[in-house]
């Protein structure tokens, strides 16, 4: 076994968790192309996670296929597959700036981009799945271009509250962070969902039923509080994709 395999074996399960959510991602068709990244760290300070490699769609990615970064050695950006100069910029601000941003995941989702596209961004509690981040998303309203160091350091900095876990970047996308693989792309999921419903109901042009704040608080807390909602999806989908003979766990 060569330094790279043997490299490609290290954090196994973190690996086919972060493996898992990139295909469900394509077949949700909420990735773009061979564009957008997720990233999770492997040490305590953060600095070193992995990540999808360069250019590698969505739907093809396996576990053994992930990269490991170091957000502290630009050195990274000249390994096999490396990431391009937005991820490092993007993640590595993340992980370097945010402590509690465990695991990343970045997509322009139609819904969530479309919200993005607004002169306001924010997402109203209408139902239960968007009360389930009231008074937790940071909109950034300054987009500077590509997501470059300067740019993701900004983006990260953002995070100054940990209760807020999700990011609608302005005329970009979205950003999502939490604790483990499976309790940010559950984030990730209802998220766009939640943008969903609010575009389409925008579309009806009839007034929207906004909860009272307090209803809208409780909602979330209780959702918070929901007992292994994240792992459980997360285990069913990989249930799934192991059924359908899936390569993602290779």
């Amino acid at each position: 076994m060569n330094d790279v395999t043997r490299a490609n074996m290290d954090h196994w399960q973190d690996r086919v968790d972060l493996a898992a959510a990139f295909r469900w991602t394509a077949r949700l068709n909420m990735h773009e192309a061979v564009a957008n990244h997720f990233s999770l760290s492997i040490n305590d300070d953060g600095t070193r996670f992995l990540m999808n490699p360069n250019q590698v769609h969505f739907s093809r990615i396996k576990a053994s296929d992930l990269i490991i970064v170091d957000a502290n050695d630009p050195e990274t950006l000249k390994g096999p597959d490396a990431p391009d100069p937005t991820a490092w910029g993007l993640h590595g601000g993340m992980h370097r700036h945010c402590s509690h941003a465990r695991c990343a995941m970045h997509v322009h989702s139609i819904f969530a981009t479309v919200l993005a596209s607004l002169a306001d961004s924010r997402l109203p509690a209408i139902d239960q799945n968007s009360a389930t981040f009231f008074n937790r998303v940071v909109v950034d309203e300054n987009y500077g271009g590509l997501a470059f160091e300067e740019e993701g350091e900004r983006c990260a900095k953002l995070f100054d509250d940990p209760k807020k876990k999700v990011m609608v970047m302005g005329n970009h996308g979205v950003m999502i962070i939490g604790d483990t693989v499976a309790d940010t792309f559950n984030r990730l999921f209802y998220f766009e969902r939640s943008c969903e419903t609010y575009i389409r109901a925008l579309q009806t042009g009839q007034p929207l039923r906004v909860l009272p704040d307090d209803i809208a608080e409780k909602t979330a807390q209780e959702l918070e509080g929901y007992p292994e909602q994240d792992a459980r999806h997360l285990a069913e989908l990989k249930a799934i994709l192991d059924d359908e003979g899936s390569t993602y766990a290779n």
